[in-house]
């Protein structure tokens, strides 16, 4: 089963997007696939394979990634909750089931929470509310700047990614070839950006309990034993969820942050089996 690229434009932005849709009936619930910061929709293809057969499914190159915008101008967090709300809409995705990665878990939450009529179940894998570290976005720049730019061929891209504790395979999928070699698929500029604004709020940092205790839908979180996610902030996401979510967390073994990643297969069945209990509720 193959995808088709879609594009859907929001305030003179383009969003570009895999549709793995195979013509569902309109009971299926549709899924929207979210990747996190400095990722690209591609990261998400076994995943959509293996819901496309009772799903539609949607995976987005958000603002900033892939083959989406590359220099928005808008980096706040509104504004990719703003893209997700356009993207279920332009393309007729009635009330969708939402799974975010990191930032797109993030993303897919407050998305949730400023919009519950427009999600039917969040799932959110290795991400949270709570308060990020405020040197997160210097971080993310110096490990950036890391890279050995351009990466002469994918094979070494590959090498050093995995180096850097990634998959490699993955990873590497998202870079673009050009004259002197393999490129990201975005600008460092804008993912610091994009990160400095999700972790601040004007001089300070913040935490996001309010929006997930705003949160109404069913919702499950998958986390990395080895992810970014200490014990004891899932903890309080499972005590602290308003009791409509009925959330339910699973530590998955082994694993790291991009859990979607490392253990594919156990994500797959999570999201099966998610996915028909929401069924299951409907009837």
């Amino acid at each position: 089963m193959m995808w088709t690229e879609r594009t859907v434009t929001r305030a003179g932005t383009r969003l570009s997007c895999r549709d793995w849709d195979s013509h569902h009936p309109g009971s299926a619930t549709p899924v929207v696939l979210l990747h996190g910061l400095a990722g690209h929709a591609g990261e998400w293809d076994a995943a959509a394979a293996h819901l496309a057969p009772h799903h539609r499914v949607v995976a987005v190159d958000q603002r900033g990634h892939g083959a989406s915008e590359r220099r928005p101008a808008d980096v706040s967090r509104a504004a990719y909750v703003a893209d997700v709300r356009a993207v279920c809409e332009q393309l007729g995705l009635h009330r969708p089931v939402l799974v975010g990665q990191s930032l797109g878990g993030h993303t897919a939450m407050l998305t949730a929470a400023a919009h519950p009529d427009l999600v039917r179940g969040l799932v959110l894998v290795d991400a949270g509310a709570a308060q990020s570290d405020p040197g997160t976005p210097e971080q993310i720049g110096g490990w950036l700047d890391s890279w050995p730019l351009p990466f002469p061929t994918l094979a070494e891209a590959r090498t050093f990614l995995t180096g850097q504790g990634l998959n490699g395979e993955a990873w590497a999928a998202g870079l673009e070839q050009r004259a002197d070699g393999w490129h990201p698929r975005f600008e460092r500029s804008v993912m610091v950006a994009a990160i400095t604004e999700a972790v601040s709020l004007g001089a300070g940092t913040r935490a996001w309990w309010p929006e997930w205790q705003a949160v109404r839908c069913p919702t499950l979180l998958i986390i990395g034993e080895k992810g970014i996610m200490p014990p004891e902030e899932s903890v309080r996401m499972l005590d602290s969820a308003d009791p409509s979510t009925m959330a339910t967390g699973v530590s998955v073994p082994g694993s790291g942050h991009d859990v979607h990643l490392d253990r594919p297969a156990v994500v797959h069945s999570l999201l099966s089996a998610f996915l028909t209990e929401l069924r299951a509720q409907a009837v």
